[in-house]
């Protein structure tokens, strides 16, 4: 099949699953195919799918995956505050690094949201429908949902990364409390020392709870930062730490505590 071919066959494959789906026609053009296919997964209950469609899914999204462009990790410049260190400003889920930090809800299985912006929708679509059947799998033999600042590890599967951590946030109504502080900085910790269970030496953060779970940014970045400089202060596998940004205004609070990276007091 070609990567064309790949795309029109899932998005049948899925249809064929609903008779909900009945009458809805497979758009001409390519862009319209890709949102359908990912709408289709992200409101997909976690229910076995046959080994054929997770292999031209797998095959599918990894050519995805490499014409977007893998980001390494190595490349990118250290901060001169401390050099295990990074910011870096871009998409998350096209890093290499050993593990991506994934902002998820209590119920730990994706964003069921089409299309949703969330970094949680956005994980899910990108790594495959395999993600969900495995959060699934630990939720159920958990027997409850997730509670805010614990973490838990799965494979990444087609994503550059190798694993995810996956964390909940604190949900903010009103004014942050004590709690919510509190629980945020357990969301930074339990991710790392998860990541240095495994024996991982990469770990890339998103900005945890600061959107629809509306902590304060700057707050949320003053806690990230204070929690991993504590925690690196201790010997563990981890040797770098990415704060990674996608808004502007992100990167400019995270720069005003961070400081310049190490290319930059160069003058590169």
């Amino acid at each position: 099949m070609t990567h064309e071919e790949q795309l029109r066959y899932l998005i049948q494959a899925l249809l064929a699953e609903g008779a909900q789906y009945e009458g809805i026609a497979l758009p001409e053009d390519v862009q319209g195919q890709k949102e359908l296919l990912r709408a289709l997964m992200n409101v997909r209950p976690p229910i076995p799918i046959g080994q054929d469609f997770l292999t031209v899914q797998d095959e599918y999204l990894s050519t995805e995956r490499d014409m977007e462009g893998v980001a390494d990790v190595r490349s990118l410049p250290p901060l001169y505050c401390d050099e295990r260190m990074v910011l870096w400003q871009g998409d998350i889920t096209t890093l290499n690094v050993d593990a991506i930090v994934n902002a998820a809800n209590s119920g730990m299985r994706g964003c069921f949201r089409a299309l949703h912006p969330c970094i949680d929708n956005m994980i899910h679509s990108k790594s495959g429908i395999q993600l969900r059947l495995y959060c699934d799998e630990l939720m159920k033999r958990q027997g409850y949902e997730e509670p805010a600042g614990q973490s838990k590890i799965t494979p990444a599967f087609n994503l550059p990364s190798r694993y995810i951590l996956h964390t909940v946030g604190p949900v903010i109504e009103g004014r942050v409390t004590r709690r919510d502080r509190e629980l945020l900085a357990s969301c930074y910790r339990a991710c790392l020392e998860l990541a240095a269970e495994n024996g991982l030496k990469s770990v890339a953060f998103c900005c945890i709870s600061t959107g629809v779970f509306r902590f304060p940014n700057r707050e949320a970045a003053e806690i990230a930062v204070k929690t991993v400089t504590n925690f690196l202060q201790i010997p563990s596998s981890i040797q770098k730490v990415i704060f990674n940004v996608f808004k502007d205004t992100d990167r400019q609070i995270y720069r005003s505590i961070l400081g310049p990276d190490r290319a930059a007091v160069a003058g590169v």
